[in-house]
């Protein structure tokens, strides 16, 4: 039997002094949650998905609850997951006023022949089968609308952290990984970023791991950052994983005019590696029965 392991993410970029101790104490929540679901022998695939709830219903983190608007003043979500046992993934991307956009992302995957659908369509097919929490009430709090206003405004903004995300090894030595998000704030009505791609936003393989991305979309779409990290980290083991990742955090965060980029990833034996290449990232990770560790990292 595999030692399970769970490793998540509150999203790199600028975190808010404000916000800090409870991006630390969210990511820690959202470890918690996914350990309860390993330790209790359930799969990867809903470990992940109960860390990334967690993180959905705290309104400090860009994704369901504390998603933030568009230019048009509308929530606009995406999320997907992916697991390493058949290769199988579902998506949704442009989805309005969902609080839990993991779930339809995993409805996706386990209840379609296919892996991605997008805005009404997507939140139709959640609708019929009953799954979704739907509305404005749902998604909207005080931050996301002072937010616009002062974006609206012309004014610059401290907190910039993005996306949020999960990966997991469970006993049987299957891997997974989710993300899900609200997007870039005063996004184009209509944008996509990296989280419900495939490759860019996050991969699951067999023989190379899982990882989910995090950071600036347009930068880790066009290097294909998810599954490129799976690569470079390959064959690596221990100590040597870290760095590999990290230096490519940091060459692609460089060709952006070092934008915002972090991962998390795990080895198929369950090495993690958390780098980014942003003024923060908070995470939180726990490896078998052991205590949960996070911080916000700088």
């Amino acid at each position: 039997m595999t030692t399970p392991v769970i490793v998540v993410h509150g999203g790199s970029g600028t975190v808010a002094e404000d916000l800090r101790a409870g991006a630390v104490t969210g990511t820690r929540a959202a470890a918690a949650a996914g350990q309860r679901v390993l330790l209790a022998g359930g799969s990867a695939e809903a470990a992940v998905i109960a860390a990334v709830r967690v993180l959905e219903d705290d309104p400090g983190f860009n994704a369901g609850r504390g998603a933030c608007m568009n230019a048009d003043g509308v929530f606009e979500a995406d999320a997907a997951i992916m697991r390493s046992r058949d290769l199988r993934s579902g998506a949704v991307a442009g989805v309005r006023e969902v609080r839990d956009t993991i779930l339809l992302a995993a409805l996706v995957m386990n209840e379609t022949r296919h892996c991605l659908l997008v805005g009404d369509n997507a939140a139709r097919f959640a609708r019929e089968r009953g799954v979704g929490h739907f509305g404005r009430e749902e998604v909207w709090t005080a931050k996301a609308e002072a937010h616009f206003t002062a974006v609206r405004a012309g004014k610059r903004l401290d907190n910039r952290a993005d996306t949020v995300g999960a990966v997991a090894l469970d006993a049987r030595g299957d891997l997974c990984a989710a993300g899900s998000t609200g997007g870039v704030l005063y996004k184009l009505p209509g944008r996509v970023g990296d989280t419900p791609m495939v490759g860019s936003g996050l991969y699951a393989h067999p023989e190379l791991g899982a990882c989910a991305t995090t950071g600036l979309g347009e930068a880790i779409l066009t290097h294909v950052l998810a599954y490129a990290a799976l690569q470079r980290v390959h064959g690596a083991a221990g100590a040597a994983v870290t760095p590999l990742a990290a230096g490519l955090v940091r060459e692609v965060s460089a060709r952006w005019d070092g934008a915002a980029v972090g991962l998390i990833l795990l080895r198929p034996e369950g090495t993690p590696a958390i780098v980014h290449a942003s003024d923060h990232m908070s995470w939180a990770m726990a490896a078998g029965d052991g205590a949960v560790t996070g911080e916000l990292s700088a």
